[in-house]
């Protein structure tokens, strides 16, 4: 801090010698306190920490000289210039260690609404258990009733299938039959033996006056002669001898199918019985 005084002819002397005395107490009590207050802060235990990069701040003073003033004003003796005392850095204190966290104790009836859901939610899944099997056991049930169902089904289109077949296998049956008949007939018609002699006429139906026809069937042997010869209904008592004795002398000329001769069943033959 610098005080720059000019001084002119024209001034008072005494009244500069009391301002300079009252500008220099004045910054002697300021150095002072400022000193005690720092000292007082040190004994309280207030540290300060030194910056990284700023320097230590000194308080400087420096003091200007004034001639001596005039032998009637008593100049004050001049005080010493304090020089700064630089502030030690305290060490910060050392860090107390800090207590365990005291652990927190329970509260039983959070405990207790805890175990009553728990228990809740397992019988909720048991219910729900319970439930689903019942479904499945129904499900089951009615899968099996289904399938027996279906099985009945099945057992009855078989049997109507069976029955179906049963009832065409017996029309072709009676259809073969049937042709068997007429393809008998038709070659009984077309097989003719190669000799045959008429029947005798009985000596009682000319004496009675009878006509009539027979029939007579039987089958032909390969070897061309007749085999198991009868009469067909509607032959007269009187003409079934003479006609079954007349069917035993026939010949035919075997029938050949595939190079082979085979028996011809069913060949009948009509003999008319006719009085001239």
């Amino acid at each position: 801090m610098t005080a720059m005084i000019m001084h002119s002819s024209s001034m008072n002397l005494p009244v500069a010698a009391s301002h300079r005395f009252w500008q220099n107490s004045l910054a002697a009590g300021l150095a002072v306190a400022l000193h005690a207050a720092v000292a007082a802060l040190l004994v309280l235990g207030w540290s300060v920490e030194k910056p990284a990069a700023e320097a230590a701040r000194v308080l400087r003073t420096q003091w200007v000289v004034l001639p001596a003033p005039a032998p009637e004003a008593a100049a004050p003796a001049p005080l010493e210039p304090v020089a700064a005392q630089p502030v030690e850095s305290v060490p910060a204190p050392a860090e107390m260690p800090r207590p365990e966290a005291a652990k927190p104790i329970p509260d039983p009836s959070l405990q207790a609404r805890k175990l009553e859901q728990a228990a809740l939610a397992r019988k909720r899944v048991e219910e729900h258990k319970r439930e689903q099997q019942a479904r499945q056991q129904r499900e089951r049930v009615e899968n099996e009733r289904r399938a027996e169902h279906e099985r009945h089904l099945q057992e009855a289109q078989q049997a109507a299938e069976q029955q179906r077949q049963a009832r065409q296998a017996d029309e072709l049956a009676r259809q073969h039959q049937a042709e068997q008949a007429r393809l008998a007939a038709a070659d009984s018609r077309s097989y003719q033996p190669l000799s045959k002699q008429a029947p005798d006429y009985p000596q009682r139906a000319l004496d009675k006056g009878l006509e009539g026809d027979c029939t007579v069937e039987y089958s032909v042997t390969p070897d061309g002669r007749i085999d198991n010869p009868k009469v067909l209904d509607g032959c007269h008592p009187l003409f079934i001898r003479p006609s079954l004795a007349a069917a035993q002398g026939f010949r035919y000329q075997p029938r050949i199918v595939d190079g082979k001769a085979v028996t011809v069943p069913a060949v009948r033959n009509t003999f008319h019985y006719r009085i001239k």
